[in-house]
């Protein structure tokens, strides 16, 4: 569990970076910035609002020869290990991220590199580097009073309510990658982000496996399940998956099978499904893991649990025990050509 309530900024330099291919350049500040209690203050919400509201979904610094060879891992690394390099560190980061700025739709802007202390993960207090990007600046006026007169100045600047672009990396699991949060609000250049400046991968932790393995129930549901059965057992499925997950803190694969896959003849049919689940995600093993709760319920919340029929009618199923399966049936009416769900109940719940 992250959290940075009580995250404050202890360092912080500022640059400008613009378009590489327009030949905009960079702009660097000769030294940190000062910083008040006012200023960091009103940061704080800015930066780490973003990060607040998103799922906890880690990523790591990769390079495809070897992570050493990652440009800001390795800033990363020096700025841990050494907070007196902190600016010309930033400096770095600035001219890097201004070396993969080379599209054309890539805008300008300045780029804030912060030094952040006291983020609480997983019930530890860490270090962290934050690299906060601004991009769309908006008109504002300012008002003056001179001579009698209220006089009007049109300006521009950055509204503290949306950040643009945004990359925490906490100094936690420093051989695998670092743990690191990224945020970007303008998703047509999102791979400049994470992939060119950043060059991320996902953090293989509980919660990413958690996900996955919820996603392959999804996937699974919908490519075999469904057109093999129909949207009630696709739901129900998923629903027994979700249930045994919630249940359990951790995974094991063969109890998963055994209990929430009935049919002996999809069980096989699963575990070649997962293999090829995990050659295209490129995971290398999802048999056992410790489940993360949180990640269960953000994957309940996405799963839909509405049989859609093409008369413009919608069920909502509610799987909570075991008997609601046997109070909703499907079958076919011959002399209208149609099938039908016939569901039972006491009585009708008042609004």
């Amino acid at each position: 569990m992250l959290n940075l309530y009580g995250t404050s900024i202890e360092e912080m330099s500022v640059h400008r970076v613009g378009n590489k291919s327009k030949e905009e350049g960079v702009f660097i500040s000769k030294q940190q910035y000062p910083l008040n209690s006012d200023l960091i203050s009103s940061l704080n919400e800015f930066f780490f609002t973003p990060f607040r509201k998103q799922e906890e979904s880690y990523q790591k610094f990769q390079n495809d020869v070897d992570l050493e060879f990652n440009e800001i891992y390795n800033i990363a690394k020096e700025v841990f290990s050494s907070h007196e390099s902190f600016h010309e560190n930033s400096v770095k980061i600035a001219n890097y991220l201004y070396s993969k700025s080379e599209h054309p739709h890539i805008v300008p802007g300045e780029v804030f590199v912060c030094l952040l202390n006291d983020i609480e993960l997983n019930n530890e207090i860490v270090e962290g580097i934050g690299i906060f990007k601004t991009e769309v600046p908006r008109s504002f006026i300012k008002f003056r009073d001179e001579d009698e007169q209220i006089e009007i100045d049109l300006d521009q600047g950055i509204f503290l309510e949306k950040l643009d672009k945004g990359a925490l990396i906490l100094n936690s699991d420093s051989e695998d990658g670092f743990k690191v949060l990224t945020h970007d609000s303008n998703r047509y250049d999102a791979k400049y982000w994470t992939e060119s400046f950043l060059n991320l991968t996902p953090f293989e932790d509980e919660i990413y496996r958690t996900k996955k393995y919820l996603k392959l129930c999804e996937d699974f549901s919908k490519d075999v399940v469904f057109p093999a059965e129909d949207q009630k057992e696709q739901i129900k499925f998923l629903n027994k998956s979700v249930d045994f997950f919630a249940k359990n803190d951790m995974f094991e694969e063969e109890d998963f099978i055994n209990q929430v896959i009935e049919n002996p003849s999809y069980q096989n049919e699963f575990k070649n499904y997962k293999e090829k689940f995990q050659e295209d995600y490129k995971i290398e093993d999802l048999s056992n893991f410790a489940i993360a709760n949180d990640a269960v319920t953000t994957m309940r919340k996405k799963f839909k649990n509405i049989i859609n029929l093409d008369t413009n009618f919608e069920i909502k199923l509610n799987f909570t025990d075991e008997n609601s399966n046997n109070l909703i049936e499907k079958g076919y009416d011959e002399e209208r050509g149609m099938y039908y769900y016939l569901v039972y109940f006491n009585e009708e719940k008042k609004k």
